[in-house]
């Protein structure tokens, strides 16, 4: 998965970053005190973008993390079957298959223009 490398103490809520090898958003960022032995420990609450699995990751504020690079995309509904739409891109023709969110069954039909963003290997479907 492509990532870029980025600061704890840089992400804000809604901002994205890597937990276990899966990309997340960050939902409540939380600073402790530095003490007299220890640097500032940060804790980040989040939710993954495509199992919608809460996590959790604390480390030093000033530690090194993995951010997701998200490509933002335009492709036209080919056809809907069941709980999977197949897409072309609209820059490079491209065909693929992606899962429907719960938020869009039932609302996607064939010719429609929708967004998704392109994870690595994995894609979400976001507007229409």
């Amino acid at each position: 998965m492509a990532t870029k490398t980025g600061t704890l103490k840089g992400i804000k809520p809604g901002h994205y970053l890597m937990i276990d090898d899966e990309p997340c958003k960050a939902l409540k960022i939380s600073l402790s005190k530095p003490g007299k032995h220890g640097s500032t420990k940060a804790r980040v609450d989040a939710v993954g973008i495509f199992d919608n699995r809460k996590r959790s990751l604390l480390k030093p504020a000033d530690a090194n993390i993995q951010v997701p690079i998200i490509e933002k995309k335009k492709a036209q509904v080919i056809s809907v079957s069941g709980d999977f739409v197949q897409l072309m891109d609209l820059e490079d023709y491209s065909t693929f298959d992606a899962t429907i969110p719960d938020e869009k069954k039932g609302k996607l039909e064939s010719g429609a223009e929708v967004g998704y963003w392109k994870i690595g290997s994995k894609v979400l479907v976001k507007d229409s």
